[in-house]
């Protein structure tokens, strides 16, 4: 199976970027990952730090093939950053969104988990397939029918949070997809945080997947959409992005076994 990655992550209007993401490969398997952190003084990038390295690091060791040993591996995170709350006043209260991905090159296969607001899109001749669904208070109002899906981008509680890692294992949600799902030649995988997909479209991410011949090229075309829809709010949170386009040439593996933070 032949892949092409590309990532994006800005640090738009804050002091600092307390986004993080990477991915990790073998022979066989992808695991790419993206979290969003929050805590402020610094705890938050520490937060989305240790969920990519806790993933990536558990992936590694026992490639995750059903949607409960994903689901396993976000727990752990969970207990990874939990653990690390005591080591200084900045981290007392950190907490980070993480979405990943895993894809089997062998049997070409994907499968996802996620917490939080941090999104995993699933597109098939440039269309959406699927989306996760997030773990928010406006994702609950709009699934309530209390707002229409298109008002969580401009909602005053859009921020709002369910669930996140850094809480206790019994207030924790965690989502996966709900099987091992067959990737056809062509599919195209997003994973990004609220900073991105609050001024994106979807019906902008079709169009620009549509138009871009490589997925640096689409990721580009996200961050000058996001920074002309952002333009008025010069405070605007953090955004990134990590791509995975599938083609139609011999296999071959993404260069390189591992970034991170």
């Amino acid at each position: 199976m032949e892949l092409e990655i590309a990532i994006l992550s800005k640090q738009g209007g804050r002091n600092y970027n307390e986004d993080a993401c990477g991915h990790w490969n073998s022979d066989r398997h992808l695991c790419c990952v993206m979290a969003d952190g929050a805590g402020g003084h610094g705890g938050g990038d520490i937060a989305s730090k240790l969920a990519v390295q806790s993933l990536l690091n558990g992936f590694a060791a026992q490639p995750a093939d059903t949607p409960d040993a994903a689901y396993q591996l976000v727990l752990q995170a969970n207990h990874a950053v939990r653990d690390h709350r005591t080591d200084g006043a900045a981290q007392q209260h950190m907490h980070t969104t993480v979405v990943m991905l895993a894809i089997d090159f062998v049997d070409r296969t994907a499968l996802w988990a996620h917490a939080g607001d941090s999104r995993l899109y699933w597109f098939r001749d440039g269309a959406i397939v699927t989306r996760t669904r997030d773990h928010s208070l406006v994702q609950a109002l709009a699934d309530g029918g209390l707002i229409r899906p298109e008002e969580m981008r401009s909602h005053p509680k859009r921020s709002e949070l369910r669930s996140a890692l850094g809480t206790a294992d019994e207030s924790l949600e965690i989502s996966t997809s709900e099987q091992v799902y067959a990737v056809e030649p062509g599919d195209v995988f997003l994973l990004c945080t609220d900073g991105l997909w609050e001024y994106v479209e979807d019906a902008v991410l079709e169009q620009t997947l549509t138009a871009s011949t490589n997925p640096q090229a689409w990721l580009d075309a996200l961050e000058a959409t996001v920074l002309r829809n952002a333009a008025s709010k010069p405070s605007h949170d953090n955004f990134s992005a990590l791509a995975v386009w599938t083609g139609h040439g011999a296999d071959h593996q993404p260069t390189g076994e591992r970034s991170g933070p």
